[in-house]
């Protein structure tokens, strides 16, 4: 055997040998908790542009929880609203085109208006279609349940991507605790959410929105704590747990209120819609609503717990 094969040899040997240590030093580092991190690929997840994505989540999320729930998309059930078809949400009535109304569209296009709209009306019409039920039978129970866990995932995704959205964390928890979850092992996460929710939103010190999200998750334990307490159930929270958890609440508030300050100074307001900064002042006034009722349930629990 001449020098090139023992040369070709050992350096195979030496693989070997390092992708086994390897290997080895692999499973030991699998079981380190701290290295345990998230997947967040290319870094989008609680980024700038993961708060744009989790904004344009909530039509197809909004979309999958109405025909989840009631079979329809809402766009349907506005639409069998507006023609008085329907009286309820979950009504199986399928709402087809009108033949005049679509003849009068079609001359309308084809004589009125140029190429570039024509393109705009197909994408739109395409969009719809997307999302409208030809089937003149009621969805199954399993295509709810399967429809229900895309909605449920999607919202999943959306809170890792900003976990300060109001409206996706609201609705993540409204999942987990009212059994609408398909994954009922997760129902008992809900505080854990809310905690972290917490955590994450009152450490951001630049916009007021965060804070009315932490405020909410703040809500959202009470009620917990509260229901825990009302039914008697085996995981009993103090007096004393509750107003610290109203306390943070009370922080929450106050957070809210400076940020809140310092926009109106620097004319940051004006930089979001009217109707984002509506939702800002009904958002605060139902939370702070909230924090007195749970003040005086707290005083009412500690006074039949004296102990």
């Amino acid at each position: 055997m001449d020098t090139r094969h023992h040369k070709a040899l050992s350096i195979t040997a030496l693989i070997v040998v390092g992708a086994g240590a390897s290997a080895w030093s692999g499973l030991h580092l699998l079981d380190k908790d701290e290295l345990d991190v998230a997947l967040n690929p290319f870094g989008v997840n609680r980024s700038p542009y993961g708060q744009v994505f989790a904004m344009a989540l909530q039509g197809p999320i909004n979309r999958n929880f109405h025909v989840g729930m009631y079979g329809l998309s809402d766009e349907e059930i506005n639409r069998l609203r507006e023609q008085n078809s329907v009286k309820k949400p979950g009504s199986m009535l399928i709402v087809k085109p009108e033949p005049e109304k679509r003849g009068t569209q079609e001359s309308v296009t084809s004589k009125d208006i140029g190429i570039l709209d024509r393109m705009q009306l197909l994408v739109d019409s395409m969009s719809e279609g997307h999302a409208l039920r030809t089937n003149t039978l009621p969805a199954s129970p399993a295509l709810k349940f399967y429809i229900r866990r895309q909605a449920e995932d999607k919202l999943r995704f959306a809170y890792d991507l900003d976990p300060s959205h109001y409206a996706n964390y609201a609705a993540l928890h409204f999942f987990l605790v009212e059994g609408i979850t398909t994954r009922p092992e997760l129902k008992a996460g809900a505080g854990k959410l809310a905690r972290q929710t917490i955590e994450y939103c009152l450490a951001i010190d630049h916009d007021p929105r965060p804070a009315l999200t932490a405020g909410a998750a703040c809500t959202n334990l009470l009620h917990l704590m509260f229901t825990a307490e009302r039914l008697n159930k085996q995981k009993q929270w103090t007096p004393d747990e509750m107003q610290a958890v109203l306390d943070t609440l009370d922080e929450a508030i106050a957070s809210y209120h400076r940020i809140a300050t310092q926009w109106d100074e620097n004319g940051n307001w004006n930089r979001i819609s009217p109707q984002r900064i509506h939702d800002c002042e009904n958002r605060i006034r139902f939370i702070t609503n909230i924090r007195n009722a749970a003040q005086k349930t707290i005083e009412r629990i500690r006074r039949t717990h004296p102990n």
